[in-house]
């Protein structure tokens, strides 16, 4: 069952802008595992964790390396949550996310559905 959707875009021209002048971002929003990236990866996997909270309903107290995309062996993306994050997920049932990512013509694009048994 649906137990709720998130969605989220992100201008990639004004991501790059933010990023060029607070260069300290990419440590505070992305865990260890995210950086390295393209900046239009790294938006798209910002657009993946505001639409992840748009999804749980509420993730209050979570913080950005509490919800970590990562890819399998595929590169199809799926999430690693940890603390607060993890807590939000499960409170509300949650068994199972499903988040698409895409960037292109100027912007980045996620799209997350949670899901509870």
């Amino acid at each position: 069952m649906i137990a709720g959707i998130g969605v989220d875009i992100v201008d990639l021209a004004r991501f790059e802008r933010q990023i060029e002048r607070t260069p300290r971002l990419v440590p505070r929003l992305f865990a260890e595992s995210e950086r390295g990236l393209s900046l239009h990866s790294l938006a798209a996997r910002f657009a993946a964790k505001e639409a992840l909270i748009k999804a749980l309903g509420d993730s209050h107290g979570a913080g950005w390396h509490d919800m970590e995309v990562i890819g399998d062996e595929h590169g199809d993306p799926s999430f690693r949550l940890h603390g607060r994050a993890a807590e939000a997920a499960q409170a509300r049932g949650i068994t199972s996310l499903h988040v698409t990512m895409t960037h292109d013509a100027g912007v980045a694009i996620a799209f997350v559905v949670a899901e509870r048994a």
